[in-house]
């Protein structure tokens, strides 16, 4: 065979396999840069999805459903009505129910003093019994009334509803 006659790539043709290979290598580099990422950008966002307020004796009971919406675990540590923290009243307690000896104005919620851990995509249930006695902190509430209740989390978010007293 004569050396001569032997031809190499088109230079046309090595310009598109040459572009070719570099978008190839673009696009998995994207994917893996993407990848990477997401393991560092993982976020909370807690939602009030209802939220309700019932009369009971001497005081009202509100129900809150929440959800973790984001992809990073939640804790729920602090609960606020009308910006006060629950425990300013003098009183924060556990519990299903108004306390049988409630004396005063007092506020308790199913928020345990460790907080409330939702994982990412999970719902929860707090509940708040807001006693009013007439005498202290709580006296102007009345039924007909907006009280803002303020959910803060571990993260630093807080989470804010606006619910009226039955």
């Amino acid at each position: 065979m004569n050396p001569q006659k032997r031809k190499a790539v088109s230079p046309v043709i090595a310009t598109v396999i040459l572009v070719a290979v570099a978008i190839t290598v673009a696009v998995g580099v994207s994917y893996w840069m993407g990848g990477i990422s997401s393991q560092y950008t993982q976020f909370e966002k807690v939602e009030i999805q209802t939220g309700y307020s019932e009369a009971v004796t001497n005081g009202w009971k509100i129900t809150m459903s929440l959800k973790n919406s984001g992809t990073a675990d939640a804790t729920i540590d602090q609960l606020f009505i009308n910006d006060k923290p629950i425990n300013a009243t003098g009183y924060i307690g556990v519990g299903a129910a108004m306390p049988a000896n409630a004396a005063g104005d007092l506020v308790t919620t199913s928020i345990a003093s460790t907080g409330v851990s939702m994982a990412a995509g999970s719902t929860s249930t707090i509940y708040v019994y807001i006693y009013n006695d007439g005498t202290n902190g709580y006296a102007s509430l009345s039924s007909g009334t907006t009280v803002n209740v303020k959910v803060h989390s571990a993260g630093g978010m807080d989470y804010i509803k606006l619910l009226e007293l039955s």
